[in-house]
């Protein structure tokens, strides 16, 4: 085949297409996040399989996985997206009242739990015609790599040492404190830090092989290690695990105390962390890749200022 001749089958649409049927591995999760009807993805894979003269996507089990010329595609495939992002975005304002943009935030799960509600109240009020989806906070390889790829906008948690190969900006810190039971005997007569190591204590699952966490991370540079009994995904089950339990659970004040807000008793008393932490600090991380468009400048600062208007929990 001469090469005009398949440049004038090819235009940024497939291209468009072609990526995120190697990201998904699906054509119906690909017509949703393309927002197109799934026949016309189906349609656009046939045409790409000409061209390749490839599958591209093979059945595997009950899903869909590339092949290995689909692979080897992803990397160039990717380049000429981003080319195309920077050739075109500088040259386009963001209008927030009339962008149709999709905007994906990663975010820790130990944040404030009006926090991201803030954020999101706040981009739909501003920016109605645009699409939000917050996803869960994976390993700090994996986001990395998906800021880079443009699978993520920006990420938001809290690290002892964020990523250095991002760009970062600090949100707020807070203070480390203890969820327990209003039946805890600490409640009534206090602790010492042995007291606190020999505690029962719930924490999250790793997120990856060798992950620790910021908790245990300073514990071992002070070479102390708690008794952690329990483990749990969903960090926003855990507050009532700890209140019919005897678990500790640590993390930031303000998260803790949003269950010890309002007239209904909550079963939980907040205590004060008998060894001594630094302050939680919590950021957000972008990608070079998106650090001068303007939808993504945006979207930044509206995290900001929803950092800086969120109201600080009321006291225990």
């Amino acid at each position: 085949m001469k090469q005009p001749h398949l440049f004038d089958k090819i235009d940024l649409q497939l291209i468009r297409t072609l990526h995120t049927l190697l990201i998904e591995r699906s054509v119906s999760k690909t017509a949703m996040r393309l927002g197109q009807q799934q026949p016309a993805v189906s349609v656009a894979l046939k045409r790409l399989r000409e061209l390749t003269g490839d599958p591209i996507l093979v059945r595997s089990g009950t899903g869909m996985v590339p092949t290995d010329v689909g692979l080897r595609m992803l990397g160039p495939v990717t380049q000429i997206l981003q080319s195309a992002e920077n050739l075109f975005s500088p040259a386009r304002a963001f209008d927030p009242a009339h962008a149709q943009e999709t905007f994906r935030i990663a975010a820790s799960d130990t944040l404030d739990p009006l926090f991201l509600p803030s954020v999101m109240a706040r981009i739909k009020s501003l920016a109605p015609g645009c699409r939000v989806e917050v996803h869960a906070l994976s390993a700090q390889a994996q986001y990395a790599h998906d800021l880079g790829q443009g699978l993520i906008d920006v990420v938001i948690g809290n690290w002892a040492q964020p990523s250095e190969e991002l760009h970062r900006a600090q949100l707020f810190e807070d203070d480390i404190m203890c969820l327990v039971s209003s039946k805890h005997p600490a409640v009534r007569r206090g602790w010492t830090q042995d007291d606190w190591l020999a505690c029962e204590h719930i924490a999250p699952m790793p997120a990856y092989p060798g992950w620790r966490g910021v908790i245990d991370e300073h514990l071992d540079s002070m070479g102390l290690e708690r008794l952690i009994a329990a483990r749990c995904a969903h960090f926003g089950l855990m507050p009532r695990m700890v209140a019919s339990s005897l678990l500790v659970l640590t993390t930031g004040r303000h998260y803790c105390q949003r269950f010890l807000e309002g007239d209904v008793p909550s079963g939980l008393a907040l205590l004060p962390c008998p060894v001594p932490f630094p302050k939680m600090v919590y950021y957000q991380l972008w990608h070079e890749r998106s650090h001068n468009a303007e939808a993504a400048r945006w979207l930044r600062e509206q995290v900001k200022i929803s950092a800086l208007q969120l109201s600080p929990p009321t006291a225990a």
